[in-house]
């Protein structure tokens, strides 16, 4: 068989240029220092770097969101405990306020007007903004204003829903809590029910916030408790389906002992004081009210002169002192345990953000293992193709010279 001269050029030519693709693939390889400079040169490897990179990318978002809930969180908390030191202070001002008989009526306005500065503050940090402007507790309006002052009160523009954050692949965490909650659907009396004075009361007789004795056996009904001829003895009836009432068992015609408990249907609380014939006093199911509410009560109870007033007059505001501070135990009560949801929140974030940045890490090597250059074998596959193709090129010098006319 004979070979042309042609075909010998050529086929040369065409492998003296496949040696100089592979050093120039080899030197980007060094001087990027990636391994991987197209998918066509490792298909399965760049299809597992792409796939690690997108994974890599989803975790570092997380991260991300889970920095920004953090920071939210940390924001709020900080905010609520200014929220529970104005409390603490209120409750404590209100404490001295309930000392009525020491006090005069200039000082009682004095503290009144201490917590209407306490409430201006507080509807202040209820309205508080994050970094980027957005109201913290306005549910998810965050460009809500969520309270606002009106002639009948703080009413609440938010709405319900918490704004959460996707800090793993199965876990949102919510980094807002709603203002509703927070501050307006508070329970007053002891969360369960509320005692209180009927209206025209002219007796002294006040009564006990109570307590629960036994749930099951109290079903939320509402009851009024009547005093007798000269207030010595008193009845109780279930007014929950209205007036006149059913009178509850055994708690008719009971004769009054002030201080004295009285239990019935699962709840207990006392009646001190000197209660007068016909006066009424009510246990009725909890019900929500703002801490603004609460507030606005013990302004307005503080305000009120008791110089020269009927000592039914001084009973009644004593009773709404006393009715306010355990209002303000719960208002206090209901911003702890948000908080503690928040620290719970923040503890969950902290331990997400370790496994973050484990796992970023364990896909920055398993993706620097596929398509980083190996140097060491890089500038050893240099030096031997450049080798080569030295080799080649000598030879193919020494081909390309030979003739039959140089032997003849």
């Amino acid at each position: 068989m004979r070979i042309s001269t042609g075909t010998i050029y050529s086929t040369n030519v065409s492998y003296l240029d496949n040696l100089q693709v592979q050093i120039a693939q080899t030197t980007q390889q060094i001087a990027s220092g990636q391994s991987i400079l197209n998918p066509a040169m490792d298909p399965v490897g760049a299809a597992r770097a792409t796939e690690l990179t997108l994974s890599n990318a989803t975790t570092t978002q997380y991260a991300s969101n889970n920095t920004a809930a953090t920071n939210t969180l940390s924001l709020s908390d900080g905010i609520l405990q200014n929220v529970t030191s104005l409390l603490q202070s209120a409750h404590d001002t209100a404490i001295t306020g309930a000392n009525g008989n020491s006090l005069s009526d200039g000082n009682r306005l004095a503290l009144a007007k201490s917590l209407q500065g306490a409430l201006q503050d507080l509807l202040g940090l209820a309205n508080s903004t994050d970094g980027n402007g957005n109201y913290l507790y306005s549910g998810g309006q965050g460009s809500v204003q969520p309270f606002v002052n009106t002639a009948a009160g703080v009413v609440y523009q938010g709405d319900d829903v918490q704004r959460k954050m996707q800090v793993a692949p199965s876990r949102q965490i919510a980094s807002s809590d709603s203002g509703a909650d927070l501050f307006m659907r508070i329970r007053n009396g002891n969360g369960t029910f509320q005692t209180g004075l009927a209206a025209g009361n002219t007796g002294t007789g006040t009564i006990s916030q109570g307590v629960v004795t036994n749930a099951g056996l109290y079903s939320g009904n509402s009851y009024q408790v009547t005093f007798g001829a000269g207030g010595t003895t008193y009845s109780i009836k279930d007014v929950t389906a209205g007036p006149p009432g059913v009178a509850v068992a055994g708690q008719t015609g009971v004769a009054y002992v002030s201080g004295q408990a009285i239990s019935f249907n699962g709840i207990q609380f006392s009646i001190t004081g000197t209660p007068a014939a016909g006066d009424t006093f009510n246990v009725t199911p909890s019900s929500n009210q703002s801490v603004f509410d609460t507030l606005n009560k013990l302004i307005n109870t503080l305000s009120t002169p008791l110089s020269g007033a009927t000592a039914a007059t001084v009973a009644a505001n004593s009773q709404a002192m006393s009715d306010g501070i355990n209002a303000l135990t719960q208002d206090l009560n209901n911003v702890l345990g948000v908080r503690a949801t928040i620290g719970s929140r923040m503890n969950e974030l902290t331990a997400l953000q370790s496994t973050d940045t484990q796992l970023s890490l364990q896909y920055q090597q398993t993706l620097s293992s596929i398509q980083d250059t190996d140097y060491n074998k890089a500038i050893t596959n240099l030096s031997q193709q450049k080798l080569v193709l030295q080799a080649a090129q000598q030879s193919f010098a020494q081909v390309s010279k030979l003739s039959l006319f140089n032997y003849l």
